[in-house]
């Protein structure tokens, strides 16, 4: 893809309107530096000097996409507590629409927390409950979301395995964008990769493709990763299934049997955190425009590319996109 036709597609993303479901969590950053160990046990001594508390997992969606230009809307469950206070307050500063977000007592809001020292995280500590919704939580978040979805141009579910996503509730979520005539494009994880059927995109990374494949795909020959990779899709009955592959690029596999194999962009790369949401991002929004599933994917390959070069959990701009095309 040449830049000018790749800067194209990028002036098409404002204004699209994409409504992200999924699992919304709270990215914390303790950050500071190493001089020396605890006298108390052999562990680190991090000097904090800042603190930063950005979107995460679904609400990064959010984040990539507004940074993108277009419109937002977001559905998911936050506890009531104030983190969950917070988020919500972050989310609707970044001009997103949180209409159709269920606040309850059931659970926490998500909330990992990363010491950084320098460069290096070394350590992550995880606050959330995974278990499924009660029955009127679920019913209440389908409810508000298919309401939204008539205005919609894409469905985006970014689906962490945290017990948001249960299969009804994204029958009743895909339905009504099939009725609404929206795309509709997936992130999850491999136990709940098979929830999507029908969707016009699934993305998976080559390990969990293998987790939810079943198949040795680490250094395995390329005919026998396509082959899997094809298997893969028709199993998960999904339109299109992109496999993320880190220094490898990326592979579409298609319904039609083909495949296509996306080359990497060669840079230096800082931080893999949130690129698969920056990735999905821009791929989703290039499919709501109108672009073959081609270009969707090099668009996003190229987002991936451009995000991974930041630390921490980061966003990447239609300009910083189009800069990685000659």
């Amino acid at each position: 893809m040449h830049k000018e036709q790749a800067q194209t597609i990028l002036e098409r993303f404002a204004h699209k309107r994409v409504l992200v479901v999924g699992d919304l969590m709270v990215d914390e950053y303790v950050w500071g530096n190493v001089s020396r160990v605890s006298p108390e046990a052999p562990v680190l001594v991090v000097d904090a000097d800042s603190h930063t508390f950005v979107p995460g997992g679904a609400a990064n969606v959010v984040h990539n996409l507004k940074v993108l230009g277009a419109e937002a809307l977001v559905a998911g469950v936050v506890g009531r507590d104030a983190v969950g206070e917070r988020l919500l307050d972050e989310l609707r500063l970044l001009g997103a629409d949180t209409s159709a977000v269920v606040m309850t007592d059931d659970r926490p809001t998500t909330q990992k927390t990363r010491i950084v020292a320098g460069s290096q995280q070394i350590v992550r500590v995880d606050r959330e409950r995974r278990g499924a919704l009660p029955p009127d939580i679920a019913q209440q978040l389908a409810g508000r979301a298919s309401e939204l979805l008539s205005v919609c141009d894409a469905l985006l579910f970014s689906d962490y395995d945290k017990g948001v996503l249960a299969e009804p509730t994204v029958r009743v979520l895909m339905e009504a964008a099939r009725r609404s005539d929206a795309v509709v494009t997936a992130n999850p994880k491999p136990p709940s990769s098979r929830f999507y059927r029908d969707a016009d995109l699934v993305q998976l990374n080559k390990a969990e493709a293998e987790q939810a494949s079943g198949a040795h795909l680490t250094r395995t020959p390329e005919d026998a990763f396509h082959a899997a990779g094809t298997r893969l899709r028709a199993a998960l009955d999904v339109r299109n299934l992109l496999v993320t592959r880190s220094a490898q690029g990326m592979t579409i596999f298609k319904a039609s049997g083909d495949f296509v194999d996306i080359q990497p962009h060669r840079v230096e790369v800082y931080d893999g955190t949130g690129a698969g949401d920056t990735t999905v991002s821009a791929l989703t929004l290039a499919l709501a425009c109108g672009a073959s599933i081609e270009e969707a994917a090099t668009l996003g390959n190229a987002a991936g590319g451009a995000v991974v070069r930041k630390v921490g959990v980061a966003t990447a701009t239609t300009h910083e996109i189009a800069s990685m095309f000659e």
